[in-house]
């Protein structure tokens, strides 16, 4: 399940990723336009910041911008810094591979095979969509 860091977090992009200029744009203004908790926006977008997606500016007239081309940025990037491993099981993740404690052999596990065809599926949506396709 999407959680609610991710998807405030896409929410979020869309909105600075709409706006005519690359102007920064104030937390609150963000807040009140996509319905996002303030203080919950704060350490989503500064999670997008530490990983160079936005930058912001301090002062008046400050606030938070992207920092690439909305056609720049894919939804794997997205995924990764706000939800973590796009698998949904650690034994098929690309970034995040961790063994099963309770599976003996991986090539026989029924569980793999079809997370395998699950996290193949996703990558290829999330790979193929940029923040640019979701304001359009």
């Amino acid at each position: 399940m999407l959680s609610k860091k991710t998807k405030y977090g896409i929410k979020a992009l869309v909105h600075l990723a709409k706006q005519e200029e690359r102007s920064p744009v104030q937390i609150g203004t963000i807040s009140l336009a996509e319905n996002i908790s303030q203080k919950f926006l704060e350490s989503i977008l500064l999670s997008l910041k530490k990983t160079g997606i936005l930058g912001s500016k301090k002062g008046k007239g400050g606030g938070y911008y992207l920092l690439k081309d909305p056609k720049d940025i894919p939804m794997t990037t997205v995924m990764r810094v706000l939800e973590g491993p796009i698998a949904m099981v650690p034994c098929v993740s690309l970034n995040f591979y961790e063994k099963c404690d309770d599976c003996p052999d991986e090539n026989t596990c029924a569980v793999n095979k079809i997370m395998l065809e699950v996290r193949d599926s996703t990558l290829e949506i999330f790979r193929n969509t940029t923040l640019f396709d979701l304001c359009n």
